[in-house]
């Protein structure tokens, strides 16, 4: 598979990772920072704001996926590691990442087919091989016990070394979450509440779901984004024609959700009803065909999400976002500042 170079290309210095949730830096989910670029202009705005930068008739469509958690402490070989349980397959096996026991890439033994990693209760993954054939970080796995039990007995979220201690699942929980199967949070939903959402609805802006099962994120510069299971509902492919046709916006909240949304998009550039595996990969040399607006949070250097805001907003001004978030100290990750980037042809 052939990988764009991303146009966004920035250092990301320490004090920009968000180290906690912002209930834990005094701040309510919805008062985390918000930067809007629309039409050439960007606005600076807190995301209990949003709102304000909406229009009756538009569609904010969002992700009903819950975070499971997904991470158990294992040994391989003679090393302490923790397993990553990222995507169950069709044939029960499962897409699993052996990562050290900070979060950072594993540097023990190499992973080899037939190996097992020693798991909790006294349980084993069998690594048959790796998923995809553009590296050796996922593997497929058998596991000998019930996965889904196994993560609620003995699972924690999955954190990365940016995350100094360990917040409890409910840090990792959106308002949208119904249907368990996501490895990591669906992020850009977090800082919904509530009230945010009654707001939206109050202003005449219409809401809708898909599904989308995240799998772990690809910390590795240059990586493609990984098969993925989603669903798009016959009443969400509606709306978002008919939005369209009435002259709304469809704006996605997360890269997730934009993933699931172009790849149920037909040849008649409608969005139809759709379910299985999507293996999309967006970015300019294949825009966003339906979703108008993005709302994101702020992706880690060389992170192929960047190709996929690229699509949507298009080069410069995702650059020009990026650029204006590292001089006004936004924060980056699951926990931290946010972003509500138009598509220049959402503004005719």
């Amino acid at each position: 598979m052939t990988v764009e170079l991303a146009a966004v290309e920035f250092t990301l210095p320490d004090a920009l990772n968000a180290t906690s949730p912002p209930e834990a830096r005094g701040l309510a989910r919805d008062e985390v920072r918000l930067l809007v670029s629309q039409a050439r202009v960007l606005t600076h705005a807190r995301f209990r704001e949003l709102p304000d930068f909406l229009r009756p008739g538009d569609l904010v469509v969002v992700n009903n996926s819950a975070m499971v958690t997904a991470a158990v402490a294992a040994w391989y070989g003679d090393d302490a590691a923790v397993l990553h349980f990222s995507t169950r397959l069709d044939d029960g096996g499962w897409v699993v990442e052996l990562r050290d026991q900070h979060g950072t890439p594993w540097v023990g033994a190499s992973p080899e087919a037939g190996a097992a990693v020693l798991i909790p209760g006294g349980h084993r993954a069998i690594l048959r091989g790796p998923w995809l054939p553009e590296g050796r970080r996922l593997w497929i796995a058998d596991i000998d016990t019930d996965v889904p039990e196994l993560l609620a007995r003995y699972g924690r979220p999955i954190t990365y070394s940016y995350v100094t201690e360990r917040w409890s699942p409910e840090y990792y929980r959106t308002v949208f979450g119904r249907e368990p199967g996501s490895a990591e949070m669906p992020s850009a939903g977090r800082p919904f509440t509530e009230a945010l959402i009654t707001e939206l609805v109050a202003r005449g802006i219409g809401l809708a779901t898909i599904t989308l099962h995240t799998g772990v994120s690809s910390p590795e510069n240059g990586e493609p984004p990984s098969p993925e299971r989603f669903a798009v509902p016959e009443l969400t492919a509606e709306l978002a024609n008919l939005t369209h046709a009435l002259g709304g916006r469809v704006v996605a909240v997360g890269t997730t959700v934009t993933r699931a949304l172009e790849s149920a998009v037909g040849a008649d550039g409608l969005v139809h009803a759709a379910a299985g595996w999507t293996d999309l990969v967006l970015g300019c040399a294949h825009p966003a065909r339906v979703v108008d607006g993005l709302i994101t949070g702020w992706h880690a250097p060389g992170a192929s999400h960047l190709h996929l805001l690229e699509a949507v907003a298009g080069p410069e001004a995702v650059r020009r976002a990026y650029r204006v978030a590292l001089d006004s100290g936004y924060l980056w990750h699951e926990f931290g500042d946010t972003a509500l980037l138009f598509a220049d042809r959402a503004e005719r």
